[in-house]
């Protein structure tokens, strides 16, 4: 499903224009960093989605388009939740283009730190 999303995801961002250019690897990490910052910074006000099940799913089974865009905008738009999915969405993208199987390697890094010792060793 990981790899499905990323490929997806990577599809999206090519249909809208930003692989016009040779991509920089450094600057595809400082948008994942920027999108961390931004989580922080909605923590830190403490903008959440604040969305019971009723409105989700209002939201997402808008057959024509009309009232998602503005419920998205209106209840989750620069929310911490939202920040959160620009993480994982970038970290995908980037995956998708340097052909990782990013699902493999977080099924194996689960699996080994599962093996790992209590906090990994450290204090915190």
């Amino acid at each position: 499903m990981i790899n499905r999303l990323a490929k997806e995801i990577h599809k999206n961002n090519v249909s809208k224009g930003f692989y016009d250019k040779e991509k920089n690897i450094g600057e595809m990490l400082c948008l994942i960093h920027s999108e961390v910052s931004e989580a922080l910074e909605a923590d830190r006000i403490e903008k959440y989605a604040e969305m019971d099940e009723t409105l989700w799913n209002d939201m997402n089974n808008d057959p024509k388009q009309d009232y998602f865009p503005h419920a998205f905008k209106e209840y989750c738009k620069n929310t911490f939740e939202d920040e959160l999915a620009d993480i994982i969405i970038r970290v995908m993208d980037l995956a998708h283009y340097k052909g990782i199987d990013l699902e493999k390697h977080i099924e194996a890094k689960m699996r080994f730190n599962a093996l790992r010792e209590h906090k990994h060793g450290k204090k915190y």
